[in-house]
């Protein structure tokens, strides 16, 4: 797997935190605190070359499991955590928790159920907008000052939030954001996955092209949309066809599939790659639940597309070069 930078503090000093461009996402994986399920597949990521893992407070067992295999296998100091904190409780998910008290509380517990005293990196699960940025900052910043995170992001935030946090923490001193975290994948949605979550647009992307800032992708997959689960006929699935089904989605498809017929690949893989292979640093959430599902995320990793099938499987406009590229496809 290939690294991607993303820019720390630790005690005082800058720091670069070397994270792996796929990341194992445990929301759903880690349904339960032992090691007999995820043990395996945990073990597997690490030993092809994987060490990010994608937490937080709200995924139920997922951070006990994390801080238990940890413990376990002894490696703390080669595995990255990125957990997340300010998401709504489950019993009034109407009601924002974003504020200093909420960061620093879910952070306390993390660190107690993850078995360590600190993360590499941090963010927000989502956002109030209600709050101002500048008490959210100064609480992130706190938590860095303290030690106990390296590096703080964002998730769920719409642009121009991001862009004042960001500005209110460079005019004030105060520690940067080192990552974006939004959804982003091949497939685009036509409406919020989850409430109040935010997919990247292109204003977000031409933001990311601009400043270089990583981007950790979730639902990088699309909920496994182009993995031939699903067809424009079976409508069965009502989260799928609300999110996903499109007619631009569909030929999206479409053309990841004649992608990975030239590629000898999968469609699913290829839009992997689409995800991987973008202008500014970009890091994806999966969530193998076994060897098999794991391998073929490596595998897409590995996989090399031009800025030309790029731009092709995401149905932009192509210039004379391009379209000479495509009708050989064809």
């Amino acid at each position: 797997m290939e690294k991607i930078i993303v820019q720390g503090r630790k005690n005082g000093k800058q720091i670069e935190i070397a994270c792996s461009n796929l990341v194992m996402g445990a929301g759903d994986f880690l349904r339960a605190d032992n090691m007999d399920f995820a043990g395996p597949v945990l073990d597997q990521y690490f030993e092809m070359g994987g060490n990010i893992f994608d937490t937080a407070r709200h995924y139920r067992h997922s951070e006990k499991a994390i801080g238990t295999w940890m413990k376990v296998r002894g490696n703390r100091d080669s595995v990255i955590i990125q957990t997340k904190g300010g998401h709504p409780v489950r019993e009034a998910s109407d009601v924002p928790r974003v504020t200093a008290e909420a960061i620093h509380e879910d952070i306390s517990v993390s660190l107690d159920t993850l078995q360590t005293d600190h993360v590499e990196l941090f963010a927000l699960h989502r956002d109030n907008p209600e709050v101002e940025v500048g008490e959210i900052m100064e609480a992130m910043h706190q938590e860095v000052e303290d030690g106990r995170v390296y590096a703080i992001g964002l998730s769920n935030w719409e642009l121009p939030r991001i862009i004042e946090a960001n500005e209110y923490a460079v005019s004030h001193g105060l520690t940067p954001l080192s990552f974006n975290s939004p959804n982003f994948s091949l497939a685009k949605v036509n409406r919020p996955r989850w409430e109040n979550c935010v997919s990247a647009n292109e204003a977000m992307i031409h933001w990311h092209e601009k400043t270089g800032l990583p981007l950790f992708s979730w639902s990088s997959q699309a909920g496994g949309f182009f993995s031939g689960r699903f067809s424009k006929e079976d409508r069965s699935d009502t989260e799928m066809v609300e999110v996903y089904y499109s007619e631009a989605n569909w030929e999206r498809f479409s053309r990841a599939k004649q992608l990975a017929k030239q590629k000898g690949c999968t469609p699913i893989q290829i839009s992997l790659a689409y995800v991987l292979t973008q202008s500014f640093p970009t890091a994806a959430v999966i969530g193998p639940e076994n060897a098999a599902e794991l391998k073929s995320s490596v595998l897409a990793a590995e996989i090399t597309l031009t800025q030309a099938e790029v731009d092709w499987l995401d149905l932009k406009a192509q210039g004379k070069a391009e379209r000479k590229w495509i009708f050989k496809l064809k």
